[in-house]
């Protein structure tokens, strides 16, 4: 890609000023309307460049296509994917990025919340971006790299792909989605219309890596039904279900089992939400693991804990709700090998030492994958997700692009 003058920093400082959060508590598609206003831009950004078929449908998904420009037939077709929300943990709206130029190694000090500081010691991936160019949030929002990063580098790498025919490539689909933030990210995709034969999410981390692991994860909602009476002529009789849920929470290990205690392989059982009253409680678990057995085991684990607090509750009750939520995508991608290979082989030609890691997370991949598209993540240079010290590197972005633009061209010579 020499003497190609990149977009993708350009694109993404104007994507992260839309606000595009995702909503959990919400049950519309999208979860938030404000998704469209960045997908909307996308579409007329494809258009501009030549894309003909770009188009927003009416759950908030951008499909589009680059059209294949080689004489082999035999080329499957690539998806490159990455979702356009962000996430809900902190606020997306009026996001101010700033560019730290040839960042010298010292502490980042984010300027309108001073107390927010990117520290070298708590964040050892930027050992290696000395004299790179560092994006942050202005210290009061989160950045929106996860995954804006990825969204403008497919888009740079769909203007390189447009504008050098010289670069040979099979068909090539664009799946830019809502709502992954919240779980809900593949939920309405067209499988069939998408027409792919294999796929890759933009939207991991550390320079060089590839995903080709995730959590399995399931929802676990618990609804507790109290006894309520007049707390003026209640004893003996009142049984407070907003007590019940907290004797459920307190049980929980506080050493252990949690994702503030966990790394690598050790899932976790996560309280995300509690509402209710003394009548009525709500509480909303998410449940992870990177197998079938150990997301079981968690699973009955919670249960019973709950079981054995209702003992000293005799009348109430509780309804315990698992919901699939996705699954570990290396199942299925340990069946299609070259999806992988090729990721790989990509990132070496892009002058990158490859990495395969697994993911404690999900992403888009995860769902797609059980869905007919194999899917693995590689690296769009996000770090601190969810937070207001996230950051990514120019340069690292700037590589992705190289790398997507290579994973098209190998998929192109192997066939």
């Amino acid at each position: 890609m020499k003497n190609y003058t990149h977009t993708a920093v350009d694109r993404f400082l104007r994507y992260v000023q839309i606000d595009t959060q995702s909503d959990p508590q919400s049950t519309a598609n999208p979860s938030t309307e404000k998704q469209k206003d960045l997908s909307r831009v996308l579409v007329q950004e494809l258009l501009d460049m030549g894309v003909t078929d770009a188009e927003l449908d009416e759950w908030g998904y951008v499909y589009a296509t680059i059209p294949a420009n080689t004489e082999k037939t035999d080329v499957p077709t690539i998806c490159f994917c990455s979702h356009v929300d962000t996430s809900p943990d902190v606020t997306g709206a009026g996001v101010k990025p700033m560019i730290h130029h040839n960042w010298d190694g010292s502490d980042i000090v984010l300027p309108d919340d001073t107390s927010q500081i990117i520290r070298v010691i708590d964040h050892p991936d930027l050992e290696h971006q000395i004299g790179n160019d560092i994006i942050t949030a202005s210290g009061t929002t989160l950045l929106g790299a996860d995954n804006k990063a990825g969204v403008a580098e497919i888009m740079d790498a769909a203007n390189y792909l447009l504008t050098h025919p010289e670069v040979k490539h099979g068909r090539i689909r664009l799946l830019f989605t809502p709502d992954e933030e919240v779980g809900r990210g593949t939920e309405k995709v067209d499988i069939q219309k998408l027409g792919a034969d294999f796929g890759y999410t933009i939207d991991g981390e550390a320079l060089g890596t590839l995903e080709d692991e995730t959590f399995s994860a399931d929802g676990v909602k618990i609804t507790i039904q109290g006894v309520s009476t007049h707390p003026g002529f209640a004893k003996g009789k009142l049984e407070n279900a907003l007590k019940i849920a907290a004797d459920l929470l307190a049980v929980l290990p506080k050493n252990a089992l949690s994702p503030e205690t966990t790394e690598e392989k050790e899932g976790f059982v996560h309280p995300t939400h509690m509402e209710g009253n003394q009548d009525q409680a709500v509480l909303e678990f998410i449940i992870r693991d990177f197998t079938e057995v150990g997301l079981q085991e968690k699973e009955t684990y919670l249960q019973n804990q709950l079981n054995d607090i209702l003992k000293n509750y005799p009348g109430s009750s509780a309804q315990f709700v698992v919901k699939e939520q996705y699954r570990n995508m290396k199942a299925v991608l340990d069946q299609h090998p070259a999806v992988v290979d090729n990721a790989l082989e990509a990132i070496r030609r892009s002058g990158l030492s490859a990495e395969r890691r697994s993911i404690r997370g999900g992403t888009d991949g995860s769902r797609l994958s059980f869905m007919g598209l194999p899917c693995p993540n590689i690296f769009a240079g996000e770090h601190a997700f969810h937070s207001r010290l996230e950051w990514v590197s120019v340069q690292d972005m700037q590589k992705a692009v190289e790398v997507i633009v290579n994973v098209a061209q190998v998929w192109e010579e192997r066939s």
